[in-house]
């Protein structure tokens, strides 16, 4: 896996993924940015976002579960002092589908916390706190 981060002007640089996809970062106005794109730290919660949402959601229909929706919504607190790093992540799941069974979405993300995403993983080795929590609704 690559990257390649070019600098445009300012604060603003656009990193390259090796599979070609590009993503604009920038800061805010008062620290010389645009505005232009997400903060390097709010990719990385994405990031982090995704790999967990990915999990769980094929967990889920390998288990056979009728998923039509998964959501997660993540909330992070920083260090106030530099380097401003997590110290907390709370990643609440809303999985909607038909007929979901509590104890396998509940297992699902459990294995994304434990066992399969690497970037939760990763940050709770640096000292992040991660905690998750998940509600199951009902599809029309």
């Amino acid at each position: 896996m690559d990257a390649r981060v070019t600098w445009n002007d300012g604060v603003s640089f656009v990193a390259t993924s090796g599979t070609g996809h590009r993503v604009t970062m920038d800061g805010p106005p008062d620290h010389g940015g645009r505005d232009l794109g997400p903060r390097p730290m709010e990719l990385i919660l994405m990031g982090m976002g995704g790999c967990t949402s990915y999990d769980v959601l094929t967990i889920l229909k390998k288990s056979r579960q009728d998923v039509t929706a998964c959501e997660a919504v993540l909330k992070a607190e920083r260090a106030d002092a530099v380097p401003a790093v997590f110290t907390k992540i709370h990643v609440h799941f809303v999985v909607t589908g038909r007929g979901l069974k509590e104890a396998q979405v509940k297992r699902a993300v459990e294995l994304s916390a434990e066992k399969y995403c690497s970037a939760s993983i990763m940050l709770q080795a640096g000292g992040v706190e991660i905690t998750h929590g998940y509600e199951i609704v009902e599809a029309a």
